[in-house]
């Protein structure tokens, strides 16, 4: 029983970090180049757009779920100590990266970006926003896309040494 309690809890915490690590790979190869080349009023508005949709059940469980299991996963591989060491830094470095990083660093900027009425902005004032809000937001997921995909070959690793 137990043994199948933690390849169930191994194999939710490899899956949903690696999915974080993916949509985290993506949005910073993908998604902010591309709407990066939008003019400020586009930019701010897609973000926006992009930051109120992705706030759903799935991607919370998917995101967030992680610092959970990866803690839980460690203390099951207790007595298997190099993937216990393994895992261990990986639940620090998802807690640490994409926890603290996305609660500390990266939800303030979406909070101020959707506090703001684009539409009554001046050309100026959008500058404004977009300059406060992109570089730091970039900067943010940097951190969260290399700590994911840290944690998820952390994962990958510890599993293959665990007895």
């Amino acid at each position: 029983m137990e043994f199948k309690i933690q390849f169930i809890v191994l194999m939710l915490g490899i899956l949903f970090t690696g999915l974080t690590a993916g949509l985290c790979f993506t949005w910073s190869n993908a998604v902010t180049p591309g709407i990066g080349s939008l003019d400020h009023m586009s930019f701010l508005k897609a973000f926006q757009a992009m930051n109120r949709a992705i706030i759903n059940k799935s991607f919370m469980i998917v995101f967030f779920g992680p610092v959970i299991l990866l803690f839980l996963n460690a203390y099951l591989f207790r007595n298997d100590s190099i993937s216990f060491w393994l895992f261990l830094a990986a639940a620090i470095l998802f807690f640490v990266g994409i926890g603290l990083v996305t609660i500390l660093g990266n939800v303030p900027l979406n909070e101020i970006l959707d506090a703001s009425n684009l539409e009554t902005l001046s050309k100026i004032e959008l500058q404004e926003l977009r300059n406060k809000f992109e570089d730091p937001w970039n900067r943010w997921h940097i951190l969260r896309t290399i700590s994911s995909f840290t944690s998820f070959v952390l994962l990958i690793i510890g599993m293959l040494y665990a007895k």
